[in-house]
């Protein structure tokens, strides 16, 4: 079992909001969870593992460092902010 930090876990839970798309390319020990398979971040407990309610209908939990996932594309870390449009960019 992985046991993070306090620190950690509130690191991942501002990685990965509740409402957040996943991307899975594997998870340890379940056979019928394809690669590709999609889901949404419900919540990040206090072990650090990622609930998610997946499209297929089941809810399991991903746990960092063990699990292979990504965010889906277009969703960027919640501390990045928009990059403001400058003067020559408008002008294209």
């Amino acid at each position: 079992m992985v046991i993070y930090s306090r620190e950690k876990v509130a690191r991942l839970r501002e990685q990965y909001p509740a409402g957040t798309r996943i991307c899975l390319n594997s998870m340890d020990g379940e056979a019928d969870m394809p690669q590709g398979l999609e889901g949404t971040v419900q919540y990040v407990d206090d072990a650090g593992q990622i609930g998610i309610s997946w499209d297929n209908g089941r809810s399991l939990s991903l746990i960092p460092g063990v699990d292979s996932f990504h965010k889906k594309e277009g969703q960027g870390h919640p501390e990045e902010k928009p990059r403001k449009k400058r003067e020559s960019d408008l002008q294209r």
